[in-house]
């Protein structure tokens, strides 16, 4: 949601495909929304509405974006029907928008031409396995695997503000959890992990336990900076550190390079107040992102946005320059891999 003038596009011919951002319509739940003092809320509050029309206007704001995959948030579940098939809709709403774009009238770029949708896996791998393959049938083809959150924390009002209270700590751990887990390799499934970064240890465990599942680490293992972390974001880059590098040693696991923008790092910057050029946030993200690249090689690691909730900090323009600025030292084919190639080859895509 961009106000006054855009930066100049850097490397505009760079062919990007976007492995990480939503769609939602929480304009009815604005104004259930508590006050605000966590950048969640403030966020909702920025940007209520996000579907096609706002996701298009980002992806041809200069840069080279060729595709995008989308990432479940909760959008537009079915309304009645059995409760576990109701984020089935998610998948549906998700294909139309995709078909739309697949058409060509909206220009070249395939949005949504991968879809990673939301399953409990703790409903037991009989229910799971009827989920999944209802998730398979309704995306036609992009339905590409599935999001279940650990993000967790004891200070979790302060911490994780409106998305407070929804798993349980150590839910990567939980037998029941894992032995959903074990469907999604049967049915040739990837497993996208967003947690916080003191929930590394759980990935990495789960990531032993189940080699040959693909996995993706969401936006760098999330280094906190607020809440009860407030002021020990460098005090705790180096454990965060140990635990990326420990993560990268397992082969089946890829990590997203982003998400950074969100207010949970604790960065001095939101949106709302003063939106952050892109050579500031580079320099804020370099440390977090050079680690990852270092550890797990430009092949598993992949550039993303998170939007709109990366909108917190900046605009779709800026914050695609702030990565190519992260990535200044790296090789072409290196910026392949981490722009485009990665995000193609995780997410079996087809942009034709």
């Amino acid at each position: 949601m961009a106000t006054g003038a855009q930066e100049a596009v850097l490397e505009p011919d760079l062919p990007i495909v976007d492995p990480h951002h939503h769609l939602w319509d929480r304009r009815t739940g604005v104004k259930d929304l508590p006050a605000s003092g966590h950048g969640f809320v403030d966020i909702l509050r920025q940007q209520p509405c996000y579907l096609f029309p706002e996701l298009l206007a980002d992806l041809q704001s200069g840069h080279n974006v060729r595709g995008t995959v989308y990432m479940e948030c909760g959008a537009m579940y079915r309304a009645a029907g059995p409760q576990p098939l109701r984020a089935v809709g998610e998948t549906e709403f998700v294909n139309g928008v995709a078909a739309m774009s697949a058409s060509g009238i909206y220009g070249p770029v395939r949005a949504c031409a991968g879809i990673v949708g939301h399953v409990d896996l703790r409903q037991g791998a009989t229910i799971v396995e009827d989920v999944l393959r209802s998730h398979i049938a309704a995306g036609h083809g992009r339905f590409r695997g599935i999001r279940h959150s650990a993000a967790y924390d004891a200070d979790a009002p302060n911490v994780l503000g409106p998305l407070a209270g929804r798993v349980p700590e150590g839910l990567y751990r939980d037998a029941t959890f894992r032995e959903g887990f074990a469907v999604l390799h049967k049915l040739g499934l990837s497993f996208d992990a967003w947690l916080l970064e003191p929930q590394l240890p759980d990935l990495i465990d789960l990531a032993r336990a189940f080699p040959d599942t693909t996995i993706v680490c969401d936006h760098v293992g999330t280094p906190l900076g607020i809440g009860a972390y407030k002021g020990r974001r460098e005090e705790r880059f180096a454990t965060w550190r140990e635990n990326i590098r420990t993560l990268a040693k397992c082969a089946n696991v890829n990590v997203k390079l982003g998400g950074l923008a969100m207010p949970f790092c604790g960065f001095d910057w939101s949106y709302k107040n003063r939106p952050a050029s892109s050579a500031e946030l580079a320099v804020a993200w370099k440390p977090y992102i050079e680690t990852c690249i270092e550890a797990f090689g430009a092949r598993r690691a992949m550039f993303e946005s998170n939007f709109p909730v990366d909108s917190y900090s900046c605009d779709y323009a800026t914050l695609w320059n702030a990565l190519k600025r992260t990535a200044s030292g790296c090789t072409a084919d290196e910026k392949i891999a981490l722009f485009s190639g990665t995000a193609i080859r995780v997410y079996r895509l087809s942009l034709d």
